[in-house]
């Protein structure tokens, strides 16, 4: 049995950028930062003939294309594995909340896949394919920073040249500017799923045909992306807080599917009590919503769970998608 513990991540920066439509001609940047909230997936030998893989439903089925799961079909044919084989996976959190659920499972299968098959392969290699997974094979209309940031974890900024290729670099933060950083930052379910490939679809198109400007909104969104980068390593939490206002209002522009009347009335709110900045996690149009608080966190809590807000806690994590158990 092997079980593979990948994180979740938060986007910090330049969300967006991370897409072939933008990147294929700019380049991108985006800053993620990997958080303890985890996907475990359970590989193990089954006895019976045939193929079981359990996540929200279970399926027994006897051929890879009879597997309902894209990512688990597919991972499945990329590695050659045909039969009796047991695939589980637990989450922390659910999907299609913005935390980059897929890209945590994609990454976490490959590696526990990759452990039993006795192949060791480094956390690049294992972003890379689980990238080419996604948007190669399923034709998914997504970027590269989910599967980077959960297999590399901590908090990093990447840059993608226009031929896709990834550059990470680790943030130079502070243990005191880390400290400042996770009390600061405040995370809140809105209890509202969606489907983010609808988004991120909607998204390429518009940037596709520079439909209302969409490029040089992108364009604005890389250059905060390069400013909160500085503002991080700098300690200046506060520039970090008001360039996620920023990027916020920059980003609900690109797409009307990006927001919804609820979620720009919390917003709001939690800035009128004290927030920063803050924005939706993710794709966006529901999921966590993310906020950063100096001062006012009492208040900023108080006020969305009396809208039926659920908090999060959670801290930075620094170890990256693992095997933490081989037997």
């Amino acid at each position: 049995m092997i079980v593979s513990r990948t994180p979740f991540r938060l986007s910090l920066g330049g969300g967006g950028t991370d897409l072939p439509a933008y990147y294929t001609r700019y380049g991108g940047l985006f800053v993620s930062g990997a958080v303890n909230r985890y996907m475990h997936i359970i590989v193990n030998d089954r006895f019976e003939p045939g193929i079981r893989v359990s996540y929200s439903q279970t399926e027994i089925v006897q051929s890879l294309d009879a597997i309902r799961h894209p990512i688990v079909r597919e991972t499945l044919k990329y590695l050659d594995f045909r039969d009796r084989i047991e695939i589980v996976s637990l989450a922390d959190v659910p999907a299609a909340t913005g935390l980059g659920s897929s890209g945590s499972f994609s990454v976490g299968l490959l590696n526990a896949l990759y452990a039993h098959k006795k192949v060791t392969r480094a956390p690049m290699e294992v972003a890379e394919e689980a990238c080419h997974i996604a948007m190669v094979r399923l034709h998914e209309p997504s970027g590269k920073q989910d599967e980077y940031a959960a297999s590399l974890g901590g908090i990093r900024s990447y840059e993608v040249d226009r031929e896709g290729k990834v550059t990470p670099r680790e943030l130079k933060v502070s243990p005191e500017t880390l400290d400042e950083l996770e009390h600061g930052i405040m995370m809140f379910y809105t209890g509202i799923k969606r489907n983010a490939n609808d988004i991120l679809g909607g998204q390429r198109d518009k940037v596709s045909s520079n439909q209302d400007g969409a490029v040089e909104k992108m364009h604005a969104i890389k250059s905060i992306g390069y400013e909160s980068v500085k503002a991080l390593e700098s300690g200046d939490l506060r520039r970090f807080g008001e360039l996620l206002d920023e990027h916020w209002k920059v980003k609900r522009g690109v797409t009307a599917a990006m927001t919804t009347e609820g979620i720009d009335h919390w917003y709001a709110l939690a800035r009128e009590r004290g927030a920063l900045g803050g924005k939706v996690v993710g794709a966006g149009g529901g999921g966590f919503l993310m906020l950063y608080c100096e001062e006012g966190r009492q208040a900023v809590r108080g006020a969305l769970a009396k809208e039926g807000l659920v908090e999060m806690k959670f801290r930075f994590d620094f170890e990256g998608s693992k095997v933490i158990y081989n037997i």
